[in-house]
């Protein structure tokens, strides 16, 4: 089992909840953050703060020489600006979020000898097809706008974790979160999955050693999940036990 971890934006709505799985699990966390005023959040969860531009290749490479992890997970979402900016400005940003700072994990984890890499995808662009759609199925990389934009982002992600020589990797494909520190606290949109069971996946991607794409969402018309549930062992409806170190449940 691999027992240490670079988890890339860890301070991000399920960086929160992950942080304190992975260390419960056992693994020793490199976590990183845009600001430096969440770096005591981080700590308090278990991990090891670390400030990072991931835009910024080179601070990368020296991030994840310094970590020496055994495994990479790619986290990242620019979606901070969601209430103060543009949907265009909005969804522009975290493509090119997907694309560039995916890419200097890659080659960072190649530069280090990391073969392994996990990265967060979503599972609401399928391209429009036979439903449930399953992990192979097309992202609607042709649409037009910024759907279109969107789509093209997460497939240049899933094509540098999946397809980079010298490293195997698994993309989770995970529905609208809810749950504590997210947008809602019930489900709404269609394919959900509330955060803490979506941190679990990702746990479970890292224990099982798994390879290629699972859709990660509770039960749902849109969607196939059984990938998940038989090779990962996941199940929908985990709930974390952690206490923060505030004593509030994780």
């Amino acid at each position: 089992m691999a027992k240490r971890v670079f988890l890339a934006g860890a301070s991000g709505a399920i960086g929160r909840r992950l942080v304190p799985q992975l260390v419960n699990a056992g693994y020793s966390v490199v976590a990183t953050t845009r600001s430096t005023g969440k770096m005591n959040l981080i700590a308090a969860l278990g991990g090891e703060p670390t400030v990072l531009d991931a835009l910024d290749s080179s601070a990368v490479a020296h991030a994840v020489a310094r970590a020496k992890p055994d495994v990479i997970i790619n986290q990242l979402t620019d979606l901070s600006a969601m209430m103060t900016a543009s949907e265009d400005r909005v969804i522009e940003s975290n493509a090119r979020l997907r694309k560039e700072a995916t890419r200097n994990l890659v080659d960072a984890a190649l530069a280090n000898k990391v073969s392994f890499v996990v990265s967060q995808s979503i599972a609401w662009i399928y391209a429009p097809g036979q439903l449930p759609h399953h992990g192979g199925a097309e992202l609607d990389v042709k649409a037009p706008g910024l759907r279109g934009v969107s789509a093209c982002g997460v497939a240049t992600l899933e094509e540098l974790t999946l397809r980079t020589r010298g490293i195997e990797g698994a993309v989770l494909r995970y529905g609208h979160f809810y749950g504590p520190g997210t947008w809602s606290e019930d489900a709404a949109a269609q394919p959900a999955v509330y955060v803490d069971a979506a941190a679990r996946a990702t746990v479970l991607a890292i224990e099982r050693n798994a390879r290629g794409i699972f859709n990660i969402a509770e039960p749902n018309a849109f969607i196939a999940t059984d990938r998940a549930k038989s090779i990962l062992g996941w199940d929908w409806r985990f709930r974390s036990k952690l206490k923060s170190s505030k004593g509030a449940a994780l």
